[in-house]
């Protein structure tokens, strides 16, 4: 604690206009200050010849909390609401091979494809039972390894999941359906703007530089963007025939005023599923645990309590 408060000291000091002047020095010192008040730590580890980062913090001998970014994320948007669980639970977030600082292979990047290999990183870790968390294409991925493998998982939330055809379309869809841009792959930096927009009803505040540099980064990303999000659209794998599979308790949780992927995806998964629990946020868009992470971990917390005292107290 004495480190993260002298790191907000240089932060606000002396300091502060050389990160300022630097946005990738000041984007790295943003994550370390967040990674320290969520007790995280960043590791990497070897599956498959290929190279996976992640945070992981808690309790070691903690219940394991496996979380899941969505498409063009990584590990680093579970940062402000994993410090609400690191108390309790063993808590690992990874980036998927293609996105952060993991491997970027020439391969397919598919949910099918992405599902074993979590199931390898898994393996690889050791981990025999766990809670799932992902949202948007990792809540996909989430749903469909709880399906595969459904021995291995206490629990499973699903946030914004994609995966399901809504009976309401939602503003994406309608556009890609009419062929226009994509709204989720930037290449400008006006772009970038419009997708915190489209994303988010209120839109994190980021000092100018910051968001600059975070748009270059997105920009020069966007042909190994275009690509995945070809290959989930070629390769889709519908979770209508997968979700009876699933025999963990489910939380759905979604923002009534998600552009990307509409609420009314939980219509068709309530019924489906074996133990559901629903929750939707009012006035939030497609990333509740970045939006209002606070918030979320709370829902998140009362569906873990609740799941604890069905099954009673766990013996220590």
């Amino acid at each position: 604690m004495k480190k993260l408060f002298l790191a907000f000291l240089l932060l606000l000091g002396t300091g502060a206009g050389v990160l300022y002047a630097v946005p990738a020095t000041l984007l790295a010192s943003v994550q370390w200050l967040e990674q320290q008040a969520a007790g995280l730590s960043h590791e990497r580890t070897e599956v498959a010849d290929l190279s996976i980062h992640y945070y992981r913090g808690g309790p070691p001998d903690g219940e394991t909390l496996l979380m899941i970014h969505g498409f063009g994320a990584d590990k680093d948007n579970w940062l402000r609401f994993a410090r609400h669980l690191t108390d309790r639970y063993q808590v690992i977030a990874i980036d998927l091979p293609g996105f952060g600082d993991s491997s970027r292979p020439n391969a397919s990047y598919d949910v099918g494809t992405q599902t074993e290999r979590v199931a390898s990183f898994v393996q690889a870790l050791k981990i025999d039972r766990l809670h799932l968390i992902g949202n948007s294409m990792g809540g996909h991925i989430a749903a469909l390894y709880a399906a595969r493998y459904p021995q291995q998982v206490i629990s499973l939330a699903l946030l914004d999941n994609a995966g399901v055809s809504a009976p309401q379309k939602s503003e994406l869809i309608e556009r890609l359906e009419r062929g226009a841009a994509n709204p989720l792959v930037v290449e400008t930096a006006e772009d970038y703007d419009r997708l915190l927009d489209f994303v988010f009803v209120e839109p994190p505040a980021l000092p100018a530089p910051l968001k600059a540099h975070l748009a270059e980064r997105a920009i020069a990303q966007r042909e190994h963007y275009q690509r995945i999000f070809a290959q989930l659209v070629e390769r889709y794998i519908p979770l209508e025939p997968e979700l009876p599979k699933i025999q963990a308790p489910t939380l759905l949780l979604w923002g009534d005023r998600d552009r990307v992927l509409d609420v009314s995806s939980i219509e068709v998964m309530r019924p489906l599923l074996r133990q559901p629990s629903v929750v939707i946020m009012k006035d939030c868009g497609h990333a509740p645990m970045i939006e209002r992470p606070q918030e979320t971990a709370e829902h998140y917390q009362r569906f873990l309590a609740d799941l604890q005292h069905v099954e009673g107290p766990q013996t220590p």
